[in-house]
């Protein structure tokens, strides 16, 4: 992948956060990488959303030494670094303050696997870790010591982090994320909810993972 490449994919997820509503003006960001070449791209420190073009996005290598870039990096570069560092299956990342998701952080509460999208996308619970301050790795540590196979985690006081392959399969988990989180809360207004039986979150997860969507295209000979 090219570095312009990477500073687009990663453009497009922040653009996707900003127009799923799930930050404003400057708040949040989201990362790729490049593992071949060791290289990460993130937003710009500060910088708002509808501002910002693909050449903006800030390029470091793995130990957040700049090498492609006229601005400053997130302020939460450092996490999104840890996690790369000690995930070699993660390609992306999103943090987030999204409102729903948000508002069970806030209470330090995880989200069970109430919904069958929850199970299809997470896998279980999607787990709050206790608040945690922002000095050094406590972040990512704790991120990678809760998030345990769900692809986003809440963090307690703070926000969302969400994972993936790809920039866009993390934006996919942080939207997934709000949108059920908001489904959740209505219904926790009216009622008492009942998680899923593990058996059939794994059954719905497995099915998600192996049957759901279209085959990827073959190449042309």
């Amino acid at each position: 992948m090219s570095v312009r490449a990477l500073k687009k994919a990663v453009w497009a997820a922040n653009q996707g956060i900003f127009r799923a509503g799930l930050v404003t003006m400057h708040s949040g960001n989201a990362s790729g990488i490049d593992r071949a070449r060791g290289l990460v791209a993130i937003k710009p420190s500060g910088m708002d959303y509808d501002k910002m073009r693909p050449s903006d996005m800030v390029v470091t290598d793995l130990k957040g030494k700049p090498i492609d870039s006229k601005w400053k990096p997130s302020v939460d570069l450092p996490h999104h670094l840890y996690l790369y560092n000690h995930r070699s299956d993660i390609g992306g990342v999103v943090h987030t303050h999204s409102n729903y998701a948000t508002s069970f952080a806030l209470l330090g509460k995880s989200i069970p696997a109430y919904l069958t999208a929850i199970a299809d996308e997470f896998g279980g619970e999607i787990p709050c870790i206790p608040y945690i301050d922002n000095r050094d790795d406590n972040i990512g540590r704790a991120i990678l010591k809760h998030i345990g196979k769900s692809p986003a985690i809440l963090l307690a006081h703070h926000g969302t982090f969400a994972v993936g392959k790809t920039p866009r399969d993390a934006l996919k988990a942080a939207v997934m994320l709000e949108d059920i989180a908001h489904t959740c809360h209505l219904a926790l207004l009216q009622g008492d909810p009942k998680p899923l039986p593990a058996n059939e979150v794994k059954k719905w997860f497995d099915r998600y993972h192996t049957t759901y969507g279209q085959p990827e295209k073959k190449r042309r000979k």
